[in-house]
């Protein structure tokens, strides 16, 4: 593998991980690995510290790759809980409000997923990493200062309902890049004349890397023992498809 000309990493990033810290972990490795204090690592789309799935990194020249990969679309799996809502939009913050459930059927669920389906308007978390006079959204939130984003125009290509018990449900996502579910799940709660939040999130799919392509942290640490770091190495294409 010759990481510093640029190599492809897919991982399967963990629960409670920021996106940031798999970067280093990654980077860290790498560095060990090649006997070097520096390597350019870069990540092609950021994933909640509470969300689970497909990451790829970029590392050396094939940075330069990073745009590429942010602009294909994205596929998720999203678990959301109606009648209550938090701060953060899901289980970082408890919750702060609860609101009635009886009145929502499958079919309500239904109707108002399709009606998001399409170009919509969404406005982003306050714990997001937008920036906001320099600085990221989710760093004033923290610190409870109050947060105005201003809406973003996106694509949702499918809404999929997987599983409907009430007031929980699950759904499948195909959306373009930008779309935060955590705000897509507030919104399906208000839209119900309720409230709703994120119970878990899982990234299945970016562009054609699915999660069958990506390797656990510790897999990838595994993996990188048994590799010679040369040109001639099998591409990592063809060596990194482990489950975590």
């Amino acid at each position: 593998m010759d990481f510093k000309a640029g190599e492809i990493i897919c991982i399967n990033k963990p629960y409670t991980w920021t996106s940031f810290a798999v970067v280093n972990k990654v980077r860290y490795l790498l560095c060990r690995k090649m006997g070097v204090k520096k390597l350019k690592v870069g990540h092609t789309g950021t994933l909640d510290p509470l969300a689970t799935g497909v990451m790829i990194l970029c590392t050396g020249k094939a940075t330069k790759r990073i745009e590429e990969f942010q602009y294909q679309t994205k596929e998720y799996v999203a678990h959301i809980r109606l009648g209550a809502t938090t701060p953060s939009y899901d289980l970082e913050k408890p919750i702060d409000a609860t609101y009635p459930t009886e009145h929502i059927t499958r079919e309500m669920v239904e109707d108002t997923l399709r009606s998001f389906i399409g170009t919509i308007e969404q406005i982003p978390p306050s714990f997001s990493a937008c920036m906001v006079d320099g600085k990221r959204a989710y760093e004033l939130a923290r610190k409870g200062e109050e947060v105005q984003l201003k809406a973003k125009t996106l694509v949702i290509d499918e809404i999929e309902l997987l599983e409907c018990n009430l007031p929980d449900i699950a759904i499948r996502v195909v959306c373009s890049k930008g779309t935060y579910i955590r705000a897509l799940a507030r919104d399906i709660g208000e839209a119900l004349q309720s409230g709703a939040h994120l119970t878990g999130l899982e990234r299945t799919r970016v562009g054609e890397t699915t999660l069958t392509d990506c390797m656990s942290i510790d897999a990838f640490t595994e993996w990188l023992e048994g590799i010679e770091c040369s040109d001639s190495a099998e591409s990592l294409d063809n060596t990194s498809k482990t489950n975590k």
